[in-house]
């Protein structure tokens, strides 16, 4: 009966120290390296952006990237739906999994963040008209402007959804950096690419994704954003 009750009784605890880690945020707003708002607005906002401007450069090059958004322009190139749409759709399972593993600060940044990439993505198309962009430059610039993006949300716990998310939870729990997941995850999934587009577009597309990926491996290091 004792583990029983113990058992039963751990969920309770773990609400009472979620609260009580919650009222040390409240009260001191820098603990946790934790930001304001305001702060935390601002770098998502210009994280998205970012990102967006990365993705928009894909599409006018006719490449694709890792991730929930490569999935997402595989499937809108093969079908010709909508890819901000497309990209949203398929990140809602994994708001879910945010919010089970994450909590829900996590979760409403990541679908907040979401929803302003696929915003942003198909603002650009009339406001960005891109009639020729070499695949190379595309891909170079992919990889630099999302790279750098993805950094920014990770800095301000937010995501890109999918296996961004995934990539995350594996660095906070066990360590392993959230580049490398993303990197094992792109290979099978420009495998796949492999039979739908162009071959020398699935290398230029390689080649970007290298880049983002080398952009997160090098760069996203927890200890590197405790705020002194």
């Amino acid at each position: 009966m004792s583990g029983t009750h113990g058992a039963h009784s751990q969920p309770a605890l773990e609400i009472l120290a979620a609260l009580r880690h919650i009222q040390v945020m409240i009260a001191d707003p820098s603990s946790d390296n934790h930001y304001t708002p305001f702060e935390d607005i601002q770098g998502l906002v210009i994280a998205s952006a970012q990102a967006a401007l990365g993705i928009h450069l894909l599409r006018a090059a006719g490449l694709m990237t890792g991730g929930t958004a490569g999935f997402a322009l595989l499937v809108a190139y093969g079908t010709g739906w909508n890819f901000s749409a497309v990209f949203f759709v398929l990140n809602i399972p994994f708001f879910a999994l945010a919010w089970a593993l994450r909590g829900p600060v996590f979760c409403a940044k990541s679908l907040g963040t979401v929803a302003l990439v696929s915003l942003m993505a198909e603002a650009l198309k009339p406001l960005m008209g891109i009639s020729a962009v070499h695949p190379g430059a595309a891909a170079v610039l992919f990889g630099v402007s999302a790279g750098v993006g993805l950094l920014g949300l990770f800095r301000h716990s937010g995501s890109l959804g999918g296996v961004s998310i995934i990539a995350m939870i594996l660095q906070d729990r066990y360590g392993i950096r959230a580049g490398v997941t993303q990197l094992v995850h792109d290979v099978a999934l420009f495998a796949a690419a492999a039979a739908i587009l162009p071959l020398d577009r699935v290398l230029w597309s390689l080649l970007g994704a290298a880049i983002l990926n080398g952009v997160i491996a090098l760069n996203h290091r927890r200890d590197w954003y405790v705020m002194r």
